[in-house]
């Protein structure tokens, strides 16, 4: 009996976890609902005066961005804002033959008379944020925008985001993303499901009542005070943008967070991509966890309310382990539940946690509805989007695990950038881009193995128990086969 309650603890642990988790979105949920409610007397700069008007430094992180340097450079050049208040630097990474053709594009740029400077290093130290460090050495902006290569913001982004710092506390400004190739495949749809959600509940959520959130790396500007008063950019997680962001806040900085600003992005078309984007961030969560918990929790001037939501957010990669856990879990627990009748008041309390899925499905269509529209015929779609969200969602949760595994127990690894296409319909190409990763990794045979192990638990469906089988979990192998099955397949046999 010692293996059954083993398996029957480890469990019930992941349930209460995914539950608690659960209970927390449904908090940001009303957080978000009545901030949308809500309107915003915040304190602006008045760019009428042009002396209000502050000096911005935008940077532009890049590596080996063969596919969209032009679409980048060109986007860039066209913000509006006075060109004597305004420099560009393109911190520049790159050890391939992009290097030439940022330099030239840059030099076009030059000639217009926009002030915009190549920054190259020597060497990748600190990847990113070692590349963002050594541009604020020179950087003359009181603030400084940052824009990931795959970014396109609005030509009147800077006039509607810079205006916020006129209040001295506010150390960051973040916007919404959007997706200029949300509808592309499956794959985009799922990932722009999975970001919607943080860009609403998440972030507007937390935001509102004054709970810490994070700069996402992009689409946002930080004032250059906040960066050094916080510590600058570190490189030892590869998440530089959550540690600074917990840092800055730990330090009493505020965000504003611009729900209504969307900063359009290409989400990636390859799995592959995908699977080193997930990586990266899912890591990168659990190392900030490992680094910034204890500072957070021992803070004396930090709320209750708002640690637990710290914990809770530091925590959101991991959940995937909670996730993969339940599922691994829950064909020995089909059979422990037709095999000890003992036990059958356990099962109708576990039964009860069926109410995170629900919890999940309220959460997500009030996302859903914000940008798609309200109704009868939208919510149907939802439904189906939902479920195919969920089921390949759970299909990255081993693929995710591994990645918070190394994250908690500080194996380092490199900063993998997130190839870049400049793919948005379905008729562009993309197998000729030479920054696609070729072989899958040996959990891509695992992931194969275990639909095959969902498939032997709806079988289990049918035979367990004297009374015609137990098909209440049932549904769940069932869209954990799906999960497994696409990103199997889509990661052996095909590259988008």
């Amino acid at each position: 009996m010692f293996i059954e309650y083993l398996i029957i603890g480890v469990y019930s642990i992941s349930l209460v976890l995914i539950f608690l988790y659960a209970l927390a979105q449904l908090n940001l949920l009303f957080n978000y609902i009545k901030a949308r409610k809500t309107e915003d007397h915040s304190e602006k700069f008045d760019f009428s005066n042009s002396e209000e008007i502050p000096f911005v430094t935008i940077q532009l992180p890049v590596y080996n961005e063969l596919y969209v340097m032009e679409r980048l450079l060109k986007n860039i050049a066209k913000l509006k804002y006075p060109r004597e208040k305004l420099e560009i630097q393109v911190l520049d990474d790159s050890t391939d033959e992009s290097v030439e053709i940022t330099a030239k594009l840059i030099k076009e740029i030059q000639e217009d008379g926009l002030d915009i400077q190549h920054i190259k290093r020597s060497n990748r130290q600190g990847f990113k944020a070692g590349a963002l460090k050594e541009g604020l050495k020179t950087a003359k902006g009181e603030f400084i925008a940052i824009f990931d290569a795959d970014f396109l913001p609005q030509a009147e982004w800077l006039y509607q985001t810079v205006p916020y710092f006129k209040n001295d506390e506010i150390g960051v400004v973040q916007t919404r993303w959007g997706h200029i190739n949300r509808n592309y495949s499956t794959l985009t749809k799922i990932q722009a499901f999975a970001l919607d959600a943080h860009f609403t509940l998440e972030q507007l959520g937390r935001n509102s009542k004054g709970h810490f959130i994070n700069f996402n790396g992009t689409a946002g500007l930080w004032r250059k005070e906040c960066i050094y008063d916080a510590g600058n950019w570190e490189g030892d997680t590869l998440t530089e943008d959550l540690d600074l962001s917990y840092r800055a806040q730990l330090k009493n900085w505020k965000f504003k967070y611009l729900v209504d600003v969307e900063t359009p992005a290409e989400l990636p078309v390859v799995i592959s991509a995908a699977r080193s984007q997930q990586f990266r961030w899912n890591k990168g969560g659990a190392e900030n966890f490992q680094k910034m918990m204890k500072p957070v929790i021992t803070h004396d001037k930090v709320p209750f309310r708002t640690k637990i939501h710290s914990v809770l957010h530091l925590l959101n990669s991991s959940m995937f382990t909670c996730i993969f856990l339940v599922a691994i879990l829950s064909i020995p627990m089909l059979y422990i539940k037709n095999e000890y009748a003992h036990l059958k008041y356990y099962f109708y309390v576990m039964s009860f946690f069926v109410i995170s899925s629900l919890i999940f499905f309220v959460c997500y269509w009030h996302m859903f509805k914000s940008i798609y529209g309200n109704g009868f015929v939208q919510f149907i779609k939802y439904i189906g989007s939902f479920f195919t969200f969920f089921a390949i969602a759970m299909g990255f949760s081993l693929h995710n695990t591994i990645a918070v595994l190394e994250g908690h127990f500080g194996k380092k690894s490199e900063f993998v950038r997130t190839p870049k296409f400049n793919i948005s319909s379905i008729k562009d190409g993309w197998k000729s881009n030479k920054y696609i990763k070729k072989k899958p990794s040996i959990s891509v045979i695992i992931e194969g193995l275990l639909a095959i192990y969902f498939v032997f638990g709806m079988y289990s469906a049918f035979i367990v128990g004297n009374q015609g089988g137990d098909f209440g979990l049932f549904p769940f192998h069932f869209m954990l086969f799906i999960g497994f099955s696409y990103v199997f397949i889509k990661s052996v046999f095909s590259k988008a």
